[in-house]
């Protein structure tokens, strides 16, 4: 075994959350270790839209400069074409992303290698080590917290303050630190493609809507690239599976709701077109002594509302302030996060609720309540507080926008 080396904190996974801690930590003056699988990083479905509050927690973090170096693109406006309007009505009512927080362009819709690329260059740049390629990992919390790692056949030890688990959905940090996941049942299963050569979708626009038995989504880049995603019922699990599912999924994209719909039969596939059950999930607690867990690691919301990046920003960003304003390190100084991060992924299940009820009942009331609400959340801030969560954040919207009561009048609108 290598001799062992001593760190503040050890970052295990570095993905959007873990790279972005690392960065911010490092850029403190504290000593830090990232460690990463992945020798690059590779294509996959994952979120590639930092909602406006996520933004904000990137700004704060002193890393928005680097996601724009990494192809990040703002985006302004939202319009939601959609069965239930015609395309130049809902043009008149796009929403504008950039009055959405006080100086904010908008969402930021980045892709996501490109992204963890940047933040974890950004990371090394500040000072923190990273290890790229690394195999299996063992750590273990409390007083003395240690970690070791796999890397070239030869077995690592780092012995750290402060272990901070990033290592995604199936985290093995969680759960060697015996700590619990509890995940619903899937509300929808949903997929995503990366395409070139749409060119005639215009960059600043981002949308979203229902038609038939789809709910689309739309999140433009610079350069006539695009990721799209496509969301159905869990009963029709295969439905774009076969070998021809690049085609059928360009196909199914050709909405009657969408002006110029037939754009997407000239787009171009690059990457891999994959469906994956959407839920949420939470850990027991995001800290114990001598460790502390972030982004998918402590739990995810239902990618229905788009929240991943968002979420994994202002993770980072809270542990590094609890680090800042602490004495001494325990578990004690995470209480202010844990109870902030319960309260903000409770909200947002709810609106990832919402949106799953509003438009994924593709049925006759589905549609007749989905136009109510169009009628009246725009002047009715409670009402509204559930879907402009999405943009704004979950604290920027009324509390009472995600009691029960309102909930029960949204969903018996039409």
């Amino acid at each position: 075994m290598a001799e062992t080396e001593r760190f503040d904190v050890v970052v295990v996974g570095g993905g959007i959350a873990g790279s972005a801690l690392a960065a911010a930590l490092a850029g403190d003056g504290y000593e830090v270790m990232l460690l990463e699988r992945q020798t690059s990083y590779r294509d996959k479905v994952r979120g590639e839209v930092i909602n406006c509050w996520g933004v904000q927690e990137l700004i704060d973090l002193g890393l928005e400069e680097c996601i724009l170096k990494a192809g990040g693109t703002y985006v302004d406006r939202f319009i939601g074409f959609d069965e239930i309007v015609d395309p130049e009505t809902a043009k008149s009512k796009a929403l504008h992303l950039d009055r959405m927080l006080p100086g904010i362009r908008g969402v930021l819709d980045v892709g996501h290698p490109a992204a963890c690329e940047a933040l974890s260059t950004a990371a090394e740049e500040a000072g923190a080590t990273v290890v790229r390629g690394i195999g299996d990992v063992l750590v273990s919390g409390g007083d003395d917290p240690t970690v070791r790692y796999e890397l070239n056949d030869m077995e690592h030890q780092v012995s750290c303050r402060l272990i901070a688990g990033a290592d995604g959905r199936m985290s093995t940090v969680r759960r060697q630190l015996g700590i619990g996941l509890t995940q619903t049942p899937p509300n929808s299963l949903g997929g995503g493609m990366l395409v070139e050569d749409l060119h005639d979708w215009p960059v600043n626009v981002t949308s979203i809507g229902t038609e038939n038995d789809l709910l689309y989504f739309v999140f433009p880049r610079e350069g006539g690239r695009a990721r799209l995603y496509l969301l159905h019922d869990v009963g029709q699990k295969g439905r774009f599976a076969g070998p021809n599912r690049h085609a059928e999924f360009l196909q199914a994209f050709q909405l009657d709701c969408i002006p110029g719909s037939e754009m997407f039969a000239a787009a171009t596939p690059t990457a891999v077109c994959a469906f994956y059950p959407m839920n949420d999930a939470w850990a027991d607690t995001p800290a114990v002594p001598g460790a502390v867990l972030l982004g998918d690691a402590a739990g995810w919301s239902d990618p229905v509302i788009g929240q991943g990046l968002s979420i994994a920003l202002r993770d980072a960003r809270m542990i590094r302030d609890c680090l800042r304003t602490a004495g001494t390190w325990d578990a004690k100084i995470f209480e202010s996060y844990a109870e902030e991060r319960k309260e903000r992924m409770r909200r947002l299940e709810i609106s990832g609720s919402v949106r799953t009820t509003m438009n994924m009942t593709f049925t006759a009331q589905g549609r007749a309540r989905r136009s109510a609400y169009a009628e009246v959340w725009p002047s009715d801030p409670v009402l509204a507080g559930s879907r402009l969560a999405t943009f704004q954040g979950p604290f920027h919207v009324p509390a009472e926008s995600f009691a029960p009561d309102t909930i029960e009048r949204l969903f018996a609108l039409g």
